[in-house]
Order: structure tokens, then sequence, then C-alpha cells
């Protein structure tokens, strides 16, 4: 019996908050399109994932499109059968909404606003989350060693 797919967020999750803040609606996906970005740039997706978005993550990797375009394309999903066993792993450590440190880091660069969801996608921003999710992949890597 195959088990549950491991969902770790969807933006529509978000769509009730991102309208009562009087935002976009684009704003739902901008926190895990930031971790989706790191995991396309570490090559952490699955075969899978590749085969069926091989054409979007070549683009990405020429800059024509972005990781929030790619989530968006995805509906706004991120489930574990997009990423490898290693990007799973890390990521039910990591980026875990209840028990994972992703939000927590990523909280801060939404200090200059009322909400989480107002931070922008952009390269700034993610200049900012890319390290600390880089220090905690590293940190989870060592203890595993």
């Amino acid at each position: 019996m195959a088990s549950d797919p491991v969902v770790y967020d969807k933006a529509k999750y978000h769509f009730e908050s991102v309208e009562n803040d009087g935002l976009d609606q684009v704003q739902a996906y901008v926190h895990t399109a930031f971790y989706l970005r790191w995991i396309l740039e570490h090559e952490l997706f699955s075969e899978e994932f590749f085969e069926e978005s091989k054409d979007e993550i070549e683009k990405f990797q020429t800059r024509e499109l972005t990781a929030l375009q790619i989530y968006q394309y995805w509906d706004g999903c991120l489930i574990d059968d997009m990423l490898s066993d290693e990007g799973n792993a890390f990521s039910q450590f990591y980026f875990d909404f209840e028990n994972g440190q992703y939000m927590r880091d990523y909280v801060p660069l939404a200090d200059d606003f009322s909400s989480v969801f107002e931070v922008i996608f952009n390269d700034e921003n993610y200049s900012k989350i890319k390290p600390l999710i880089d220090k905690a992949y590293q940190s989870w890597k060592n203890s595993r060693s």
C-alpha cells in the first residue's frame, strides 16, 4: 500500500490570508518559491519532476523563468514526488511548517512589513534567505554522516 504523499505546501492554503492582507494572490506563492529556487539550484528534484518540467527547468537555468513561475506552473504545490530522496529528507527536516526551521528563517525578511506575505520575490530577498538554507542544509548533512 502506497503511503500518502507529503504535501510541503500549497499556495492555495494561503489565499485567504493574502486576501485578508489586501495583497495580490501571487504573494501566497512567494515563501515557497524561494525554497523551490534553492531546490532547483541544488538539483534536489526528482527524475520525474525533471522529466515533466525539463523545458521549464532549462529556462530557469538560463534565467528565462523564475522559480516563482515554475511554482505557479505546478499550481502552487510542493509535494514529495517533486523532490529527490535527499531533497525530501532535507525538506522533511527543514521545510516542515510545524517543526522545521524554514519559516523561522524566512520571517525576518518581513520585518519591514505587517505581514510575512508582503515579501517580494526578487534576487535581493533570495540572497537573504539562501545563506540560511545553505547553513541548515550543511548542518543537516553533517548530522547524517
